[in-house]
């Protein structure tokens, strides 16, 4: 069927208008990044990290060391191009043979290969692209190579690969590789020693000689095999090559120890998103807070001082409850000890840190703070206690108020009311929170899941920030050379229980620290503006936790040993984690100062008693309770304290209408 004149004709000019689109579209990026590869005549840059006030931070590669190609050995220089690209001295940016035999392979696996780059390639990839395997970066790469090559002599483009390669270890350039591999300069590796660092480019971190001596030195074989091949080196030279026994230093104590674990953790957020290489001259916008990180920082190393066992570790968070942003973070005892860092890869069980959700269930689920929980001594006790019981004679308490039950972290208790609320409800709570994967256990609400520091202190910022749920971001925005958005991070969140719930929790996680087992917070490190928290402790007293939270800032904090193992005779959170959290709480409040837990609308406030947790008499400890919308209210009068006679007499006759009330119950049961 022929198509209408008229018709043709609109295609056409839609054909041609998204013809003219796509060629400036080209044209500007390859003007621009034209001009990139021009500057590169000047020396290349570096990703900067930037601090949250917008103040340049820290680079990304600080061990990097730049040097010219003549103070790169000869053997190192020729290794590197035998064995990644032979050719590299006659083409033009571009092999067409492997780039043709790259091809084949792609079509005949039905992928996507990293084979068939030249050295001008992954130099092109290296300096402005990601690791992303598409069509089209593999397009742009070539593009770029064949501009590097117009604009760079040979030898300035090996000059800018050979400084700029990552080689494993978090290390860049083949001087700072050396140096950390054998303690010399690049100038004066031997060929045995050139060859193996020129084997890590292939899989820098699986061939990493600290972790796979063997599989790097199987690399470097053939690699002298390539340099003998392309009449670098002689058969003899090859074999007695062969027969070389290297001596590789130890993986090298990190020279940047300041802020070690929260370099390492952005680091690697960026790797996560942009891939291994770097870019120069990027920007990258952060969370962290320098004040508060030193803070951090100082807090751990005064707990190491005071707690002597090298094999303990320490991990703490602080994060921005309005937010989820990452405002500090150290993970371990000592960076230049261990590089791994707790606070985001470590996953423990909680213990009692868990509960709190399993009460915002409950709360949401028609109880209140005082409502109460009968028959806990047929409950089953699991995990340690962390708090002696109150009764005269050293049973614990058959009933017991959740506010009660949370400021004294009954396990009983928790045990019970997940019976009532059901196990469901607290897995749906606890993902929606970003603690995920636990298990539908019924010890879940002992904390019996796995979580890491990172994720239960992000967890925690749903009760300060009004019932909002946060994801942790260390990272805001990163801007590309030319200052364009190449990466952008907004806040991200949702309501997952309502304001009045979070404030409820709040109310009940400040008694923990204001009478329950977080006291020491303010009895012994002195905190007095508004807190909550919630100590937590498993069993065998492997883990000790604190996490908790003032208006700005939430932190947790987790100490214990990398194998799970006991810590130590009564291991609570409140012996070991809670001196950490205190004394970072007291510094990090005058870097962010807290105010007052700001009351929702749609709550009463009531005065009860805070021992009976009833109508309050005369001679009674009173406190503010506060209630929601189908909250019950007590009415009764505390039975407990003095009262005066009038409520002595309505405290009577309340007692006669409630046993009279029993007494009937039972007869018509």
């Amino acid at each position: 069927m022929k198509l209408p004149a008229g018709f043709r004709n609109r295609i056409a000019a839609v054909f041609f208008a998204c013809l003219v689109v796509v060629t400036a579209i080209a044209v500007v990026w390859t003007m621009r990044h034209g001009w990139a590869v021009y500057k590169l005549r000047r020396g290349v840059g570096d990703t900067w990290f930037y601090s949250a006030d917008g103040r340049p931070w820290f680079r990304m590669d600080e061990q990097r060391r730049d040097v010219s190609l003549n103070e790169i050995a000869p053997d190192l220089q020729h290794a590197v191009v035998a064995v990644e690209d032979h050719r590299f001295y006659h083409h033009f940016g571009i092999d067409p043979l492997g780039t043709t035999r790259a091809v084949y392979r792609d079509v005949r696996g039905g992928g996507l290969a990293e084979g068939g780059s030249t050295l001008t390639q992954q130099l092109a990839r290296t300096l402005f692209l990601s690791n992303k395997k598409t069509f089209g970066r593999k397009l742009q790469e070539a593009v770029l190579a064949l501009l590097l090559e117009q604009e760079l002599t040979k030898q300035q483009i090996l000059e800018l690969y050979l400084n700029r390669v990552y080689l494993s270890g978090g290390v860049y350039g083949v001087e700072t590789m050396s140096r950390n591999l054998f303690g010399h300069n690049a100038s004066a590796v031997s060929l045995p020693e050139a060859a193996l660092i020129a084997g890590l480019i292939q899989a820098p971190s699986a061939l990493s000689p600290w972790s796979n001596l063997d599989g790097a030195l199987d690399r470097s074989h053939v690699v002298l095999q390539r340099m003998r091949e392309e009449g670098y080196i002689t058969p003899a030279q090859e074999q007695a090559a062969l027969k070389a026994r290297l001596r590789i230093r130890p993986y090298p104590n990190a020279t940047q120890a300041q802020w070690g674990y929260a370099k390492e953790f952005l680091r690697q957020q960026f790797r996560d998103r942009f891939g291994g290489d770097h870019p120069p001259d990027w920007q990258v916008k952060t969370t962290f807070v320098p004040e508060l990180q030193d803070a951090a920082e100082h807090a751990v190393a005064d707990w190491t001082r005071r707690f002597g066992n090298p094999d303990l570790q320490v991990a703490l968070v602080a994060i921005d409850p309005a937010t989820g942003d990452v405002l500090a973070m150290v993970g371990g005892r000592d960076f230049r000890e261990s590089q791994y860092n707790r606070a985001w890869r470590s996953r423990r069980q909680p213990g009692s840190a868990f509960k709190p959700f399993l009460y915002a269930v409950a709360l949401s689920n028609g109880y209140s703070p005082v409502s109460v929980l009968t028959g806990l001594d047929s409950i089953k006790p699991q995990g340690p206690d962390e708090w002696a019981p109150r009764n005269a004679g050293g049973e614990s308490a058959d009933a017991l108020t959740l506010r009660a039950a949370l400021l004294e972290s009954n396990n009983r208790a928790a045990t019970l009311l997940q019976e009532k609320v059901g196990t469901r409800p607290v897995l749906r709570l606890a993902s929606d929170v970003g603690l995920r994967d636990l298990p539908d256990v019924p010890s879940l609400s002992l904390g019996t899941g796995v979580v890491t520091p990172l994720e239960l202190t992000a967890a925690y910022a749903v009760f300060p920030n009004g019932g909002l749920s946060v994801q942790p971001r260390g990272i805001t925005r990163v801007l590309d050379a030319d200052g364009a958005v190449a990466y952008s991070n907004p806040v991200q969140g949702q309501r997952v229980v309502s304001e009045q719930v979070a404030f409820q929790m709040v109310s009940m996680l400040e008694d923990v620290v204001g009478r329950g087992t977080g006291t020491a917070a303010r009895t012994t490190y002195g905190i007095r503006f508004p807190i909550g928290g919630k100590t937590g402790t498993t069993d065998d007293f492997k883990d000790a936790w604190f996490v908790g939270f003032s208006s700005s800032v939430v932190t947790g904090v987790w100490v214990g040993l990398d194998q799970p193992a006991t810590i130590g005779r009564e291991a609570y959170g409140a012996r070991y984690a809670l001196p950490v959290w205190s004394e970072f709480m007291k510094a990090a409040a005058r870097r962010r100062p807290p105010a007052a837990f700001e009351e929702p609308d749609g709550l009463e406030e009531v005065q009860l008693c805070s021992v009976s947790y009833l109508k309050p008499v005369q001679e009674c400890p009173a406190y503010t309770e506060y209630f929601k919308q189908g909250d019950d209210i007590p009415t009764r009068l505390c039975p407990i304290h003095q009262g005066t006679v009038k409520q002595q007499i309505r405290r009577a006759v309340q007692g006669f209408f409630s046993s009279l009330g029993r007494k009937l119950k039972g007869i018509f049961r």
